[in-house]
């Protein structure tokens, strides 16, 4: 999650919201991709963190299917990411700060657990809860 956060903390200089993204090898001992909020930078509405991980690590291993990896995320996936992550395959999600008006993996909508799915990845929430969360709220605050 310290990597992810400190991914998220480059999306500020764009003006993005801060959340950052990394995905993990099957065993755990590689970052495979990361990515943080751009669509400021960018211009493109679908280019959230976690998104922006998995192009990358779907590059890195040859392959869309990211069986056995894991996402961890400074804040709960919305229901576009949360539909990636189904498609990804990812074995695990783990993530900080829940989102309470937009989050599809527990708070608002559970779209990573729905059991009409083929595929459920594990959830694992409130990993550095609340320094994700400061980091967000100092983000808002300052604008």
């Amino acid at each position: 999650m310290r990597l992810a956060l400190a991914e998220a903390e480059q999306a500020v200089a764009s003006g993005d919201v801060p959340v950052g993204a990394v995905v993990l090898s099957p065993d755990g001992t590689t970052v495979l991709a990361s990515g943080h909020n751009e669509r400021e930078a960018t211009g493109d509405p679908t280019a959230h963190a976690e998104i922006l991980a998995l192009r990358r690590a779907a590059a890195s291993v040859g392959a869309w299917r990211l069986t056995g990896c894991t996402l961890v995320v400074t804040l709960e996936p919305c229901t576009m990411c949360a539909g990636a992550l189904v498609q990804s395959r990812v074995d695990r999600v783990v993530y900080g700060a829940r989102d309470e008006k937009a989050g599809a993996a527990g708070s608002l909508w559970d779209l990573v657990r729905d059991r009409r799915l083929n595929h459920r990845p594990e959830v694992v929430e409130g990993v550095l809860a609340e320094e994700c969360a400061r980091l967000l709220t100092g983000f808002f605050r300052d604008r």
